[in-house]
């Protein structure tokens, strides 16, 4: 197995970016092929590649029609793994996802039939509108990758990711994520309006004849596979954090837990959750080291979900992206 280059010690003590590597272009290069299928969103690509490389799950919001589904299809194109997609509603049942013992007459006996949770990339579509019943069968799935049916332990493909979306702006009928919920999720990517210039090109490809249903039509090809994954994987657990980034990433959840602003702070879980992700995309960004700067890209889309405001600190019209900025901003960042 070819091994990813480490990090050389330089003459001052530090740690030198590490030359060419193969590996890590494979994985870059799924920023290019998204981009033949989904115009703009470069930082929701970047917090599923990253969420991918973690083992973690990520969950889109954003207002119908910006491409939530298409980016999660193209996005498991590229990277050459099976999906399968789920529209959740309210009548829909847990075994709808996680799948059911089904009698089987010629065998006397009940068969295991498995649902859509199966696969490596489950996309669980307006999460929010089915009730928490349903909500929660995907809670050891993403916590464990396996499901308990009938009494038994079944576990699921490896890599696996969920994907949820979400309306930012149609609540009727729709049953919040609970924070126990939240907390799974690595990332939450909001997906925006595009700019005028992206909006032309999406109406100008579509002119020209783009299908969202034809991706390989559009020329997106696998530029990754599962083996691939795993030994990005391992390459992203030798990646060095220094004991001072470590530090930093505690002081910044602590200081989400002492915010006069936040009713609920980031769990010990959410910290570690940001450093794993803080490896891997120093790893994208050609490092074997972590720094500040890989933490702070990822504070908003890694903690922003898992923090609640005080309900005066809505009333004098607050939001979280504003107090994670405060945070950041008087938090002292090592040297």
């Amino acid at each position: 197995m070819t091994q990813s280059p480490q990090a050389e010690p330089n003459p001052t003590g530090g740690l030198t970016a590490p030359g060419p590597d193969p590996l890590r272009d494979s994985f870059n290069g799924v920023r290019a092929e998204i981009g033949k299928a989904v115009v703009g969103q470069d930082q929701a690509v970047t917090g599923m590649l990253i969420a991918l490389l973690c083992s973690g799950h990520v969950l889109l919001e954003g207002v119908p029609g910006v491409a939530k589904t298409l980016l999660v299809r193209s996005f498991a194109a590229a990277v050459s793994l099976e999906s399968s997609r789920v529209q959740f509603t309210p009548d829909l049942m847990p075994s709808d996802v996680t799948g059911s013992l089904v009698y089987d007459a010629s065998a006397s006996d009940f068969s295991f039939r498995p649902g859509p949770v199966f696969t490596n990339v489950l996309i669980a579509d307006e999460i929010n509108r089915t009730p928490p019943k349903t909500q929660s069968a995907l809670l050891e799935a993403m916590e464990e990758h396996q499901v308990s049916v009938g009494g038994r332990s079944r576990s699921l493909p490896d890599p696996f990711m969920v994907t949820a979306t979400q309306n930012p702006v149609e609540y009727e009928g729709t049953y919040p994520l609970p924070e126990a919920q939240l907390d799974r999720f690595l990332f939450k990517l909001v997906l925006d309006l595009p700019e005028r210039d992206h909006e032309f090109e999406i109406l100008d490809r579509h002119a020209r004849g783009f299908d969202s249903g034809r991706l390989a039509a559009a020329g997106l090809r696998p530029v990754a596979d599962a083996a691939l994954i795993s030994r990005a994987r391992e390459a992203i657990a030798g990646i060095y954090i220094a004991p001072q980034i470590i530090t930093y990433i505690v002081d910044l959840a602590r200081a989400t837990r002492q915010a006069p602003s936040l009713a609920l702070g980031v769990s010990p879980r959410g910290a570690t959750r940001i450093l794993g992700a803080a490896r891997a995309h120093a790893w994208l960004n050609d490092r074997n080291y972590v720094t500040p700067d890989d933490v702070k890209a990822l504070t908003h889309m890694a903690l922003g979900h898992r923090v609640i405001l005080r309900p005066e600190a809505q009333m004098d019209g607050l939001d979280v992206t504003q107090v994670l900025d405060s945070i950041l901003a008087t938090t002292e960042v090592p040297r």
